[in-house]
């Protein structure tokens, strides 16, 4: 399997530019710890990229790249979940959504 044909979920973030989410914190701290908690599990990548932050929509999207369909499910079913998810407060008040790309 090709990397481009690694699955992929999107976590992005949506809201106003002048919502709290602190980009510093989010780039050194909280990727990181994903990786960290999902790597063993089969997460190959991970990356962040911030779209114009002048207007109401998406301000973070997290790109995540998996090893199979199945790494997906066992990361995200993991009990280093709950140590993830209990991380977003530390840097935003606003909630992930997570999409999950299907290739073609």
């Amino acid at each position: 399997m090709s990397h481009t044909e690694s699955p992929t979920v999107y976590v992005t973030y949506e809201g106003a530019p002048g919502d709290r989410f602190d980009r510093r914190y989010y780039i050194e701290r909280h990727l990181p710890l994903v990786m960290q908690a999902w790597q063993r599990y089969g997460l190959e990548s991970i990356a962040a990229f911030f779209p114009s932050s002048t207007h109401i929509g998406t301000l973070v999207i997290c790109e995540c790249r998996f090893r199979d369909e199945a790494a997906i499910a066992t990361a995200f079913g993991s009990p280093e979940t709950q140590e993830v998810m209990a991380d977003v407060p530390s840097f935003t008040d606003l909630a992930p959504t997570r999409l999950r790309i299907a290739s073609l």
